[in-house]
């Protein structure tokens, strides 16, 4: 079977090593001797100024908008992963969804100010398969309004844009460690900002509150992120140039033998180093998306419809519909992309494709 991602196993003996370090350690949790060390090495690898390695991607999100939304309104992006919208949902905000550029797919920062209002509170906007948004034009408005701005960046692990890492954006920027993705810690993910205070205030968030363990700053929930969450992190970091360079020995593949005459292809935002993760495609037709879709499955060949729905179509949305979004969520196509997907699983699934 070939889905349409596969998790990245280092070997075993790299794992056991970091295990070992735990048992030695006696320390499972709590800002241990591994998860500080992951904390490091990712803000040197990424060059980012601080990071917050947290137990999944979602929580970041949630302890941002706690931070930042403050019951407001919340624009942002209807072409997302559900958490996006979820969270603002359950932290008691308002989505307002602004549509998408229908080549980008990102948020189209030329309507985000139409849709400010006396309470909106924070911009929430999404890098779409490691597409960056229009930060610069973004960050004005935010400035212009007075509001916080937090990027989802789940799949921008080493996105650059201009020559920095993409979590070096908005006020914060979080990621997703998930087993899918390009680096992973198992399950896990992470919160990126720019100065001390918001690092301070990120970090008691995410720790119950706590100042030391007699005292609390605030409200607080538990995102801290495990030893052996971390164990694997620190496994896996030193295969990622290997990784990506297998990711894009994929994507070319696809470059070089899809049929572009009946599909089309992400355009990547000028200035951005892309990191492979995912290999869109845009059909002309939802059906005959659905038609590629059921070939390749019956190859058991699985794809994804990511992202699909629109998110202005949850049943708990009341929310005006965005036309673009809502029509590229049934035109859009995930191709299977991983290091160790072969030439000939490759060429099985250009052919399907192109002959149909």
């Amino acid at each position: 079977m070939i889905n349409v991602t596969k998790t990245f196993f280092p070997p075993i003996e790299d794992y056991q090593k970091q295990l070992k370090r735990i048992w030695e350690n006696q320390w499972l949790t709590n800002n241990g001797v591994l998860y500080k060390e992951l904390s490091e090495r990712l803000q040197e690898y990424l060059g980012v100024n601080y990071v917050i390695p947290m137990t999944n991607g979602t929580l970041p999100i949630q302890i941002a908008l706690n931070a930042f939304a403050n019951g407001g309104e919340v624009i942002t992006t209807p072409f997302s992963y559900v958490a996006t919208t979820a969270t603002i949902v359950w932290e008691k905000c308002t989505p307002v969804f602004v549509d998408i550029h229908p080549d980008y797919l990102t948020i189209d920062e030329t309507k985000i100010e139409a849709a400010i209002t006396d309470k909106t509170t924070a911009i929430l906007a999404t890098h779409v398969y490691g597409n960056p948004c229009a930060v610069e034009e973004i960050e004005a408005i935010a400035k212009k309004h007075n509001l916080k701005v937090i990027y989802d960046a789940a799949h921008c692990f080493v996105v650059n844009y201009k020559g920095q890492s993409i979590f070096n954006y908005g006020d914060v920027s979080t990621c997703s460690f998930h087993a899918t993705k390009l680096f992973h810690t198992g399950e896990g993910g992470a919160l990126f900002c720019q100065d001390e205070a918001t690092r301070q205030e990120m970090w008691y968030r995410h720790n119950f509150g706590h100042d030391g363990p007699e005292k609390y700053h605030g409200l607080g929930l538990n995102a801290k992120m495990s030893e052996l969450q971390a164990a694997m992190g620190l496994s896996v970091l030193p295969y990622m140039k290997q990784i990506i360079s297998e990711r894009k020995r994929v994507c070319d593949y696809y470059d070089a033998h899809l049929d572009f005459s009946q599909l089309s292809k992400l355009k990547l935002r000028e200035y951005t180093e892309w990191n492979y993760a995912y290999y869109p495609v845009v059909f002309k037709t939802e059906e005959s998306l659905l038609k590629v879709k059921t070939s390749l499955e019956y190859e058991n060949i699985n794809p994804r419809r990511y992202f699909y729905p629109s998110l202005e179509e949850l049943p708990y949305i009341h929310s005006s519909t965005c036309p673009i979004a809502r029509d590229m969520a049934k035109r859009v196509l995930c191709l299977p992309v991983y290091d160790s997907l072969s030439s000939e699983s490759l060429n099985k699934i250009t052919s399907i494709i192109n002959n149909e």
